[in-house]
């Protein structure tokens, strides 16, 4: 840990490496709080939404509150929920922050409780509040004080803050004026911040600090499931938080609470995830499944089918928290986090993902086997199926979101889902012609895409190994002995691993390393490759060196780069933390 100086203003908040940055979520909304107690990223009423607090990449905006001498700075999750405690260490006081966003959240309007603490000694902090909406473009305005109650605006946002009675209004190092308070509490003492911004004019009496925190506390309570015995209970209850905090009460589950971090610096590689895959989304209910945690298998049911019913053969790989299409991808205009692009919307709106319709019948098929699939989930499966008898000829992007092929792993995942649900259909017609229309796709993949050494290669037109190819045997779509399988998995693994990190495929003629970061989905992919080989210790040797990816918080990013140690992409990345969770659930049995 570094010691850090106390920042003076909002625009002295710089972005911190990722490794530092706990999350903050509710399902509808979530919020980054960096090692100084800024709140750096808030997105408002939604995931999706524009920035209040913008400085991660480089807008104006933040919530801070900072001690006001020379620290080190820690922190931890409380057990089995979101709710985080900044904690600093000074010259002379041990000071922490509990701070969670008011759980479950309300559609319109979030609350952002911090309850400062003086656990040594006495507790000097300052506490900056500077809302700006639309990426920092819209600065505080019409600030009111009324008995000790802030109220203002910000763009189309109303804000109310309680426990801020004697801050003063001060210029901004930025746009528009802040709020600046400073506290000075003694051991014992405490002091709550409740801040609400809400779409329509604040109603009724100021949040309740306590009542809010009791209720927060007995929802997170609730929520955590027991799970199935795991090899990591405490990791994988807290990767169920991480997918239950970004999962909204829609049911849709956001792919990252962030956007344009970038993945390799200056590569332009950085996307805005803060949609649902259906792809990501699937995998978050399978490992679900597998941990026995009905709840979250329900919730990613629910989505899925709803999008299936509506678009059918046209289903989109992505589409908002309340099922609303992707807007088109631009820019900001601001620097963005360092060396990456200040970019929102996504692209992936114009794109066909066959394996998108595998992965719902593999999510469709795992709630049938656990008793949870009503008549929609039947129909659902029946549009899914459909559609790949009609679409699975056509070249699509794949599950890397490349050019449009024939990718050799949508095709083999559809077998996996068309298998699966055979398996579990209760019309015997029904089974024998998605087992029938598995087979003919299986044959005409295997003689389109196996490389004459005996593995699965990408595509017809591209020879090279993939880890997507490990994920179809996983599934079902050939068995574990099956000597295809085998001849892939020694194959990925003496080409594209390096020290028990996984990567995608080989760009280029570089070492792997700086093309670009280990894939930590697909480093928990291999643990359970070798699981299903019965390689334990092998198995679990990959899953503890990519457990271990992550900062103090416990956040996994979608990449990791192996030769500084540093967490790359948006954060956190839910696929990694449902992989994450299933490895852990299915190491803990007898390979199938």
């Amino acid at each position: 840990m570094s010691l850090l100086q106390p920042p003076t203003g909002h625009s002295v908040f710089p972005p911190q490496q990722l490794r530092d940055y706990a999350m903050l979520a509710d399902g509808e909304r979530g919020a980054l709080v960096g090692p100084r107690g800024e709140i750096c990223w808030l997105c408002a009423p939604h995931w999706d939404g524009d920035a209040v607090f913008a400085t991660l990449i480089g807008g104006d905006g933040v919530y801070a509150v900072t001690p006001r001498g020379p620290f080190v700075s820690g922190g931890y999750y409380e057990e089995g929920s979101l709710i985080w405690r900044s904690r600093w260490i000074t010259h002379d006081s041990i000071i922490e922050c509990r701070e969670a966003l008011a759980f479950p959240g309300e559609n319109d309007r979030l609350v952002l409780l911090r309850r400062v603490m003086a656990r040594q000694g006495t507790a000097s902090v300052r506490v900056v509040l500077c809302p700006c909406a639309d990426y920092g473009r819209q600065p505080l305005s019409d600030p009111h004080n009324t008995e000790g109650v802030w109220t203002a605006r910000t763009g189309e946002h109303y804000i109310r803050w309680s426990g801020g009675a004697d801050a003063r209004l001060v210029d901004s190092t930025g746009p528009g004026r802040q709020l600046v308070l400073d506290l000075a509490l003694e051991t014992g003492e405490q002091h709550d911040l409740v801040l609400e911004i809400s779409t329509t004019p604040p109603r009724g009496r100021p949040v309740d600090a306590t009542r809010a925190w009791t209720a927060t506390e007995q929802s997170w309570a609730h929520t955590i499931p027991p799970l199935n015995p795991t090899i990591a209970p405490h990791d994988a209850s807290h990767a169920y938080a991480v997918l239950r905090g970004m999962t909204s009460a829609t049911g849709g589950m956001v792919a990252a609470a962030t956007t344009s971090l970038p993945e390799r610096a200056e590569q332009g590689r950085n996307y805005d995830y803060r949609y649902v895959w259906i792809r990501d989304q699937c995998y978050a209910g399978q490992a679900a499944a597998a941990a026995g945690a009905h709840p979250l298998l329900d919730a990613a049911v629910r989505f899925v089918t709803a999008q299936l019913h509506t678009h059918g053969p046209q289903l989109k790989p992505a589409y908002t928290t309340h099922g609303g299409p992707v807007p088109d991808q631009r820019s900001l205009d601001l620097p963005g986090y360092p060396g990456g692009f200040d970019r929102i919307g996504n692209h992936i709106n114009r794109q066909f993902q066959l394996d998108a319709f595998g992965e719902a019948l593999l999510l469709l098929a795992a709630a049938a086997r656990a008793g949870r699939l009503d008549d929609d989930g039947w129909k659902g499966a029946e549009l899914a199926a459909a559609t790949i008898e009609t679409r699975w000829r056509e070249p699509d992007a794949g599950i890397w979101e490349l050019d449009d092929q024939a990718w050799t792993h949508s095709r083999l995942i559809c077998v996996a889902g068309l298998r699966g649900m055979a398996a579990v259909a209760p019309r015997s017609r029904q089974a024998r012609r998605w087992s029938a229309l598995a087979e003919t796709i299986f044959a005409a993949t295997a003689a389109a895409s196996l490389h004459p050494n005996g593995y699965w290669q990408r595509s017809p037109n591209d020879s090279r190994l993939d880890a997507a190819l490990l994920l179809p045997p996983l599934r079902g779509a050939l068995p574990a002995d099956d000597p295809r399988t085998r001849t892939t998995l020694h194959a990925y693994r003496q080409q594209l691993t390096d020290r028990h990190h996984a990567y995608r495929f080989r760009h280029d003629d570089r070492p792997l390393e700086e093309a670009e970061g280990a894939f930590l989905l697909c480093g928990f992919v291999m643990a359970l490759a070798e699981h299903r080989q019965g390689n334990e210790i092998a198995a679990h040797t990959w899953f503890e060196r990519n457990r271990a990816a992550h900062g103090p918080a416990q956040l996994y990013s979608e990449e990791y780069d192996i030769a500084q140690h540093q967490l790359r992409g948006n954060l956190p990345q839910a696929f990694v933390h449902a992989f994450m969770l299933e490895s852990a659930a299915r190491l803990a049995a007898q390979p199938p």
